[in-house]
């Protein structure tokens, strides 16, 4: 559930964590374990947590798709903090780069695409085969513009029912350019518009991904 500090107007548009949620296919299933040293509860707890990198909201890194590509925690802090905007995609297939083109992405930005897939996949637990994702193309024209990070709502920025296997993908694309992704963002409590992020990945030392805490501030021109 997505949730709002009413003191600051942040919003948090990660998804929780929790034991049944749905994952990327094949990948490890989220497990925790409360733990507790005896049964006087005044002893405390201490949870063990197993899971995939790429569970729930989570950030690539270049390291994901090539092996002497960036770390995670090689990371620049500025990748994720600061200012973002918020783009709604209406295509309810893909996000294809004529309706991208129509939004003049600039080089540097911080972008999050809105989906269907906000609403709509995260309801169940099981994969959703047919989620929006980025196309190819899409992917070539934000890696021409320079953009600095791309988020999406949903566990990947490509599609897992693209046949064309020859090309190059779209995470290959986007991360050889050195652009981060944040993927499994809910974005349906926010709107199109500019909002302060604040975003940051475990340090996990040479590993090619980790979990995040997502928050966006709303700006008010």
């Amino acid at each position: 559930m997505n949730e709002i500090n009413e003191t600051h107007n942040w919003i948090d548009v990660s998804v929780p964590l929790r034991e049944g949620m749905v994952v990327w296919p094949k990948d490890i299933k989220i497990k925790i374990d409360h733990r507790r040293g005896s049964q006087n509860v005044e002893s405390g707890t201490n949870s063990s947590l197993f899971m995939g990198v790429h569970t729930g909201t989570h950030m690539d890194a270049p390291r994901h798709f090539f092996a002497k590509g960036k770390s995670i925690d090689e990371m620049p802090f500025d990748t994720t903090i600061g200012p973002a905007r918020v783009i709604e995609i209406a295509d309810a297939v893909s996000i294809k780069e004529n309706e991208i083109r129509q939004h003049n992405i600039r080089k540097g930005e911080r972008i999050l695409f809105k989906t269907r897939n906000s609403q709509r996949c995260w309801q169940d637990d099981n994969f959703v085969r047919d989620f929006v994702y980025l196309t190819r193309e899409a992917a070539r024209y934000l890696a021409n513009t320079g953009v600095r990070l791309v988020g999406i709502d949903y566990l990947s920025v490509g599609s897992p029912l693209d046949p064309d296997t020859t090309s190059p993908d779209t995470h290959q694309l986007l991360l050889g350019a050195e652009i981060w992704l944040i993927e499994g963002l809910n974005l349906s409590p926010v709107s199109t518009g500019n909002y302060n992020l604040v975003c940051l990945p475990l340090k996990l030392i040479q590993t090619d991904g980790s979990p995040v805490r997502v928050i966006l501030e709303p700006v008010f021109n």
